[in-house]
């Protein structure tokens, strides 16, 4: 199947980065979406270290709530954590304090399209 890159990326920590390669990993979660990541897009992915691309994907499907109201179901494909409160601390670490149980999270399901590790 022939990919055309797109121009929206989205990074990812190492080890999450060998997750997805796996296809362990087929979800992310994004708070404050300010690419209007939609279904049929087409994503490069980069690895947060080394600015480098790792694998092209496509959106299969976003749904939205907010961090309060996750539950066990929205973790398929996700990397869970120890407890709510571990979670909350995860995604103030990357958006900083304004992170509260009441802001909306993306949830977006991808199909990895092509690997392409550098």
């Amino acid at each position: 199947m022939d990919f055309i890159s797109s121009m929206k990326t989205l990074k990812f920590r190492r080890f999450l980065a060998d997750e997805i390669l796996e296809r362990r990993k087929t979800v992310t979660w994004r708070l404050f979406d300010d690419k209007d990541l939609k279904v049929g897009d087409g994503l490069d992915l980069i690895e947060w270290e080394s600015g480098k691309k790792f694998a092209e994907v496509e959106i299969t499907e976003v749904r939205e709530k907010i961090l309060a109201k996750i539950e066990d179901a929205d973790f398929e494909g996700h990397e869970k954590f120890e407890s709510r409160e571990a979670m909350l601390r995860e995604y103030q670490k990357y958006y900083g304090d304004k992170v509260t149980m009441d802001t909306p999270v993306k949830i977006i399901r991808f199909s990895v399209i092509n690997k392409k590790l550098s």
